[in-house]
């Protein structure tokens, strides 16, 4: 069997409400040691809303690129609260774009950057869309959700309005899976 690289001592050099950031020193197969950075997140759930022939997307700024971007619903638990990720993504559809839906169909799981971070997310079809209110938070202020067909999407996406990495895993994985 493979020696794996393992965890010599841990700090954490840095921690929030939302993320904490630890630093490993690591001995790697063969006795080279280094120091490895890793980003704890909450694990997330992204929400693809199918209706008709097309998809509801939302809009918003994101700070740390300094624009605004097309994306699926997203979102991770806030601190201290937990559930399954089938809740989580109900609750993250509602909240961002008011819809509730008939069917929450689990189509994959994917991890967001794992070159330096430990979070993952679920990826779920929703289908059967009634519409509501959204409930959105206050970093959510802004935001903007709209349908969009599958060819405008595509057209988004080689634009450069759609930049979101999972979103566009998500949709590939939810195209894969539909056949």
């Amino acid at each position: 069997m493979t020696e794996l690289p393992r965890a010599l001592t841990t700090r954490i050099a840095y921690e929030n409400a939302w993320m904490r950031v630890r630093e490993d020193l690591v001995r790697w197969p063969g006795g080279h040691e280094a120091i490895y950075g890793v980003v704890e997140k909450p694990d997330f759930a992204v929400v693809l809303p199918r209706d008709r022939d097309g998809w509801w997307m939302v809009e918003q700024y994101r700070y740390t690129i300094g624009r605004r971007a097309w994306e699926f619903p997203q979102g991770s638990w806030p601190a201290g609260h937990g559930g399954h990720t089938r809740e989580l993504a109900a609750a993250e559809l509602r909240e961002e774009t008011g819809f509730e839906a008939a069917s929450l169909e689990h189509i994959g799981r994917l991890q967001e950057a794992y070159g330096f971070t430990s979070q993952g997310c679920d990826l779920y079809l929703a289908t059967g869309l009634t519409p509501g209110e959204p409930e959105r938070e206050p970093t959510e202020h802004g935001m903007v959700h709209r349908w969009v067909a599958d060819e405008e999407l595509d057209r988004m996406i080689r634009a450069g309005e759609v930049i979101d990495a999972v979103t566009i895993a998500a949709l590939t994985l939810v195209r894969l899976h539909r056949g």
